[in-house]
């Protein structure tokens, strides 16, 4: 935290906060009665590692944001959740945490394994989804149950 310069929080709070609420200001204006609005957070917010204070805190704005969003466009029937996922197995993940720090991430997880793209996108599908029609203003922690 100590080493984080103003420029660099500023940067992770336009691509975290910034972007994600002046696209859903855009899309708030074009959506059509039973829009979905999903943002992506992170299990960060809860979960806190050493280094990454701008990070979750630039998440746990948007995860109020939503909250918000959720309130206001909830009139005009669109449903703004966020999706939180923990550890999940991709390239970026692979290429910035040793093979050792992902066995013992994974082996810390109730259901004993990283979580696979997939397992993220068919929640978003399931939030955009007509099923989820009465769910909004919600963060879906999709963790394997880490948090």
């Amino acid at each position: 935290m100590a080493d984080l310069t103003e420029q660099e929080f500023d940067r992770v709070l336009a691509v975290n906060t910034k972007g994600p609420l002046h696209a859903m200001q855009r899309a708030a204006g074009l959506m059509s009665r039973g829009g979905r609005i999903v943002n992506i957070s992170t299990m960060t917010t809860v979960w806190a590692s050493p280094g990454e204070s701008a990070y979750a805190a630039s998440k746990a704005a948007l995860e109020q944001l939503t909250i918000v969003a959720a309130k206001e466009l909830g009139e005009r029937g669109i449903t703004v959740n966020a999706v939180s996922p923990g550890p999940t197995d991709t390239d970026f993940l692979r290429g910035a945490v040793p093979p050792s720090a992902l066995e013992a991430a994974a082996s810390m997880i109730p259901l004993g394994r990283l979580g696979a793209p997939e397992d993220v996108a068919d929640v978003v599908a399931f939030l955009v989804s007509d099923q989820a029609r009465w769910v909004t203003g919600q963060n879906v922690r999709v963790t394997g149950g880490l948090v």
